[in-house]
């Protein structure tokens, strides 16, 4: 019987981690109809990842808007995810990690009497403002999800602790699945990406994202003060893809633009950004993904957030928490630059997330979900 899957997603990073998934379900089309809806929550950074992996959606709902608020956002989300349900018709929505369309996705698929599955589940800091609105997000994808495809043992002891046993399966992270098939095409020269004529051989390179929402305001000032601290070493070479936020670009221009060993430029695509994250050193950063990918790829990662929902790095040692405070953040820097016995220990490759085969396993599992209903009929 031939079912119909409908993948809801918005952001550069769900698209990063699905990306793998939809294209292992669209090569069995007698089995699985496969449908993508984006909410472009993330228009220009959602749109590249999705031209990386030649993937069209078939419905684009352009729903970002300038300084939109969480409570435009998802009231808008919601609302337009009514008629696509009524057209699609799925058998099984699929959402990914722990964002608004995230959400909004898992509630409009419940309202349409379709069952989700939660790719990338059983996340938690236990702290609902950290991160803020994607712990909450977390949580609510947990109480709408009939699957739930957690990336590591932890996250499935969480869902377990919550009470939730039905339809958990451990499966590794779908971004390790993406990052290592690009890591190995680049290896072998089958992808060809743009030269990175700002790179300064000379100086060791610190890749710094940052961008949540938690950390507006004087967080980020914190972080900038941090950053400039590190570049004013003088033997390395901060860059700084920005985000495209008001709240990130006004501190991060304002402190770190006019210093000679920062480089700010815009939002990398993602395979351009794959290369320059094997080319690093070390990694700064808040994102979720890139605390998984830095592991993968050998590379230190200093987490500039107070939680992180990804622990298992950060027991491995190959992750380190600093927050947004800059001596921490300076020092942590420090210690790696400086100590190579330090460096050779958070570098090797470790990888908790996964072995670059989640998507084979999720479709196993979404196979033995519905092998179990008819039975269960």
């Amino acid at each position: 019987m031939r079912r119909r899957i409908l993948f809801i997603l918005g952001t550069r990073p769900e698209a990063i981690k699905l990306s793998p998934l939809i294209l292992r379900l669209q090569g069995s089309p007698k089995d699985f109809d496969v449908d993508v809806c984006v909410t472009a929550q993330h228009r220009g950074m959602l749109d590249q990842v999705l031209n990386a992996f030649a993937i069209q959606p078939r419905y684009d709902l352009d729903l970002m808007r300038p300084g939109q608020t969480l409570y435009q956002s998802t009231s808008r989300i919601i609302a337009a995810l009514e008629p696509v349900f009524g057209e699609a018709r799925p058998d099984l929505t699929l959402v990914q990690g722990d964002t608004t369309t995230t959400f909004c996705g898992a509630l409009a698929s419940f309202y349409s009497g379709v069952p989700v599955g939660h790719v990338e589940a059983g996340l938690r800091t236990g702290d609902l403002r950290q991160p803020f609105p994607e712990e909450m997000n977390r949580v609510f994808a947990s109480r709408l999800a009939s699957l739930h495809f957690a990336p590591t043992r932890g996250a499935a002891d969480n869902l377990m602790r919550e009470g939730i046993t039905r339809h958990v399966c451990v499966t590794g992270n779908t971004g390790i699945d993406a990052v290592l098939h690009v890591r190995q095409r680049l290896e072998r020269g089958e992808l060809s990406v743009p030269a990175l004529p700002f790179l300064r051989p000379d100086k060791r390179l610190v890749l710094v994202t940052a961008h949540r929402r938690e950390s507006f305001g004087e967080g980020f000032e914190r972080i900038c003060r941090g950053l400039a601290e590190i570049a004013n070493r003088g033997d390395v070479h901060v860059v700084y893809p920005v985000h495209p936020n008001p709240n990130v670009q006004e501190p991060v221009t304002r402190y770190l633009r006019s210093h000679p060993n920062i480089t700010l430029i815009e939002p990398m695509d993602y395979l351009p950004f794959v290369d320059l994250m094997c080319r690093s050193d070390v990694i700064l950063t808040d994102s979720g993904g890139i605390q998984e990918e830095g592991p993968s790829l050998g590379k230190p990662v200093i987490v500039l957030r107070e939680k992180t929902e990804r622990p298992e790095a950060v027991e491995a040692g190959t992750v380190k928490l600093a927050g947004s405070d800059p001596a921490r953040i300076v020092a942590e820097t420090a210690a790696l630059l400086d100590d190579p016995e330090e460096y050779r220990r958070m570098s090797r490759v470790h990888n908790p997330y996964g072995d670059g085969h989640a998507a084979e396993r999720i479709e196993a599992a979404i196979r033995e979900f519905w092998s179990s209903s008819m039975m269960e009929l």
